[in-house]
């Protein structure tokens, strides 16, 4: 059996707020062993960030940003010098520091509308780069959040920023695309878009799916009378949102539970690889 086409891409969020494992690492020995454990359980990515997205988190300073995530990326570069080191930040400064450290992805939520700079920086270093749609900011973003069609309007900001980031001279080999779910979507937007993934796959790029523990799995749960309405119940769910995003396409999965995201995943591809054809 050949190797499922997906890679895992491991969170390490050293943070003191966000909202599933905020100050759960509180210094770079700390943060590193989890980045081991990450990459042990089969990550070939660990996005390193510290500042939260989570809905209504408060903006961080550039310096405390770097202060959170360069010695971080310096520990886990020298440990693991395979594994590719991501930088989950729209800061120019944090993502020249970064780069500095080790890492070679710049995962931007804002695609680089935050900092247009930030794309020359891109191009400049070499790294590969995640364009990420997002309604609005962090503090604001979940505010009745409303579009003409999700899945257009969506569709259509990655295609603008990515043709941004290709006149700024980033390759578009070097990009991947985000459409960022539950970053200014409502549940029934979030459901939209994984379903309808596969035109958001249609750009030509790797999609990266970030679902992991989200308030839309507890929305779901909630109105289904099941668990999940706390965060650490929300693994099941997880897996089924992620699953669904393979099968239509996905191909970089950005999560929490490594291990088991990359059990179910690699299953759900050997079904779907073992399914007779339509008519057999």
């Amino acid at each position: 059996m050949t190797q499922p086409d997906f890679k895992l891409m491991g969170v390490l969020n050293v943070t003191p707020d966000s909202f599933f494992d905020g100050d759960s690492y509180p210094d770079a020995p700390a943060a590193a062993a989890h980045a081991a454990a990450l990459v042990a359980a089969g990550a070939s990515i660990v996005d390193v960030g510290g500042e939260s997205t989570r809905p209504g988190a408060e903006p961080v300073d550039a310096e405390t940003e770097i202060h959170r995530t360069q010695p971080v990326i310096e520990m886990v570069h020298r440990a693991h010098p395979g594994v590719q080191i991501s930088i989950d930040t729209m800061k120019p400064a944090v993502a020249q520091a970064a780069l500095a450290a080790g890492a070679t992805y710049v995962n931007d939520v804002s695609a680089f509308t935050h900092a247009p700079s930030l794309a020359g920086i891109v191009a400049d270093s070499g790294a590969e780069c995640c364009l990420m749609h997002m309604l609005g900011e962090p503090r604001t973003m979940q505010d009745d959040p409303r579009y003409d069609d999700v899945v257009d309007d969506v569709r259509a900001f990655l295609e603008q920023r990515m043709s941004f980031a290709i006149g700024e001279g980033v390759p578009e080999e070097r990009i991947q695309l985000d459409p960022g779910i539950g970053f200014g979507k409502t549940l029934a937007h979030n459901l939209r878009l994984l379903n309808e993934l596969d035109k958001i796959v249609a750009l030509g790029r790797p999609v990266v799916i970030g679902a992991s523990r989200k308030s839309f799995i507890g929305r779901i749960a909630a109105e289904a009378g099941v668990s999940g309405s706390e965060v650490a119940e929300r693994l099941p769910g997880t897996l089924a949102a992620n699953v669904v995003a393979l099968q239509h396409g996905a191909s970089v999965f950005r999560v929490h539970d490594v291990a088991e995201t990359g059990q179910a995943l690699a299953v759900a591809a050997a079904l779907t690889a073992a399914a007779p054809a339509a008519g057999n």
